[in-house]
């Protein structure tokens, strides 16, 4: 989850320095169909929303030894 957050607060401010020079990446795109002010929101839920995944999400090394401690007592 850890990374899926990082790359959507990644792509959201992306789309956010982007519009300011007036280009928007092709993958969000659609987001324009709405409007301004939905964009904004959308982006700025992207953001919000992968930092909360960024942050709740678990540090992958204590992943990593959950899983072994988990097949080793299953054995």
């Amino acid at each position: 989850m850890k990374k899926i957050g990082g790359y959507m607060v990644f792509f959201g401010l992306f789309a956010i320095v982007l519009n300011f020079f007036d280009r928007v990446p092709t993958i969000l795109m659609w987001i324009y169909s709405w409007g301004d002010t939905a964009a904004w929101a959308i982006k700025i839920g992207l953001v919000v929303v992968g930092a909360v995944l960024f942050f709740m999400g678990k540090p992958e090394a204590e992943e990593a030894e959950v899983e072994v401690q988990q097949e080793e007592s299953a054995e």
